[in-house]
């Protein structure tokens, strides 16, 4: 069984660059952080660190180690957070995670609540891409992530997390505010615009993979002229007439200037956001009661 105290030593070496500096974090003089990091190597049979680097760097080992040790600590802190709750030293904390365009738009009424109730909760928000969000669940870095899936993340579909489904959240189309089928007074269809130049995302994003999923589905390609992540750069793209694109609902409740937003008579994709938390993780009365705050802001932005 490897030390924990000396995987965390090797922990803030790797994040920190130094033996000098992990000492300072841990409180300890750098020739216990050596002797740690010996100890560590003899234990695993392998060198774990790159002697003589400025910043220090790890071995593939070491790195590998490291990759695991993060989870390990992640776990370890959870326990030792709920035991505290369960003795009855710390009301609790929350550990949230959410994607930019539900932390713009449904998450200030749900933490409104959740303080109003629940003031005296540690709550930690971690703002990041569903890519990056899985992973940190999966680590036990999160309690609580509001994720959406899809056909198109067959990936994500298959994470077994525990789920509570939230909304459908819609995509729509944006358009430059002059552009002709801004103006059409019959119902526009994703179809419709397979001739335009596309703004999208990234291709491996889970945003353009959804929207070309929907393409292929009404049966033709996207040609993207620009990719961007961030949907108001990309509202920005199309507001200078470069091109159109296909949005979530939530990412098109605040368009900018000369971008028309317009909903889609058929062709549309669908993301389906819940919340989600690990089957195995922490389920104390802050993450319940988060949940619960969620269901309430997606009530009352229905309303």
């Amino acid at each position: 069984m490897l030390d924990v105290r000396r995987l965390r030593v090797l922990s803030e070496i790797s994040v920190h660059g130094s033996f000098s500096a992990a000492a300072d974090v841990l409180a300890l003089t750098q020739s216990a952080v050596s002797q740690h990091v010996a100890a560590l190597e003899r234990e695993v049979g392998l060198l774990l660190v790159e002697r003589g680097t400025r910043p220090v760097q790890l071995t593939e080992a070491g790195s590998a180690l490291v990759r695991h040790t993060t989870a390990v600590l992640a776990r370890l802190d959870a326990a030792e957070e709920e035991l505290a709750v369960i003795a009855g030293r710390r009301l609790g904390r929350l550990r949230f995670g959410c994607f930019p365009s539900m932390l713009s738009t449904l998450m200030p009424p749900a933490f409104a609540r959740f303080r109003r109730l629940h003031p005296d909760v540690r709550l930690t928000v971690v703002d990041d891409h569903l890519h990056r969000l899985i992973p940190r669940l999966d680590d036990g870095e999160l309690d609580l992530a509001v994720i959406y899936d899809h056909e198109a993340l067959p990936d994500i579909a298959a994470r077994d997390l525990v789920r509570t489904p939230l909304l459908d959240d819609r995509f729509r189309a944006v358009l430059p505010a002059s552009h002709p089928l801004a103006h059409r007074e019959t119902g526009l269809h994703l179809r419709d615009l397979r001739h335009e130049p596309w703004i999208g995302g990234a291709p491996s994003s889970a945003w353009y993979r959804i929207v070309r999923h929907a393409c292929r589905e009404a049966a033709f390609t996207p040609e993207a002229a620009f990719a961007s992540d961030d949907y108001i750069a990309v509202q920005a793209l199309v507001a200078a007439g470069l091109g159109v694109s296909v949005i979530p609902g939530l990412a098109a409740v605040h368009p900018l200037p000369d971008v028309a937003v317009r909903q889609l008579a058929s062709g549309a994709p669908v993301r389906r956001i819940s919340a989600a938390h690990p089957r195995d993780g922490h389920r104390g009365p802050a993450l319940a009661a988060m949940i619960d705050s969620l269901r309430f802001a997606v009530t009352v932005v229905a309303a």
